[in-house]
């Protein structure tokens, strides 16, 4: 069975909104786009190289989608994965797109999804997304967080986890600090949360 990753930045108070630019999601008149620059740390640079270097595919929201087709095709030797893998993108307008291969998702994006992780291949990474990323949580289609943390909060913007989350427990499987103050943390599923005195 596949399993659904989610990779993010992420900062301190759950903000995912445009970590790396100012015109990556301003919507909302998010003010802060770019908010993860200046940390640059070799410690997570290499974490992050070896996670990219896993075999995977994509399963993406439309707008990331988007963004990563007018970049990835152009930049492919600093993420040699990246191109050939799947990309499975949320959407209900897009059928077909030249960064290939790519398969579009539309209508009930949970039933596809749970579908997918049923069948042959390796697992599927979600990065940004946010849209995307609150259907899979709310339908509880996600098995690791694989999360960036950065030493900042930011008091508004788009969260990682929105209303609709279900109550579950994880596990900590992994844990890397960096050393401008980014962590990483890697939980994974482990049931349902366990509550004092039961």
């Amino acid at each position: 069975m596949r399993k659904v990753i989610v990779l993010e930045h992420i900062s301190m108070d759950g903000v995912i909104q445009a970590p790396g630019g100012p015109q990556e999601d301003p919507s909302n008149g998010f003010p802060y786009g770019g908010w993860a620059g200046g940390y640059d740390d070799d410690i997570i640079g290499t974490a992050l190289r070896k996670k990219m270097n896993l075999p995977f595919d994509l399963l993406l929201g439309r707008k990331t989608f988007d963004i990563w087709a007018a970049h990835w095709p152009q930049h492919g030797d600093a993420w040699p994965g990246v191109n050939p893998a799947t990309k499975y993108v949320a959407s209900n307008t897009l059928t077909s797109h030249e960064w290939k291969p790519s398969v579009f998702l539309n209508g009930d994006v949970a039933e596809k999804v749970g579908k997918l992780k049923q069948g042959p291949g390796p697992d599927l990474n979600v990065w940004g997304s946010g849209n995307l990323l609150q259907t899979l949580i709310k339908h509880d289609l996600v098995d690791a967080f694989w999360l960036m943390i950065y030493p900042v909060t930011l008091g508004a913007g788009k969260r990682l986890f929105a209303e609709g989350t279900l109550p579950r427990a994880f596990k900590l499987t992994e844990s890397i600090l960096g050393s401008s103050g980014i962590c990483i943390m890697n939980y994974e599923r482990a049931g349902a949360v366990t509550i004092a005195g039961e």
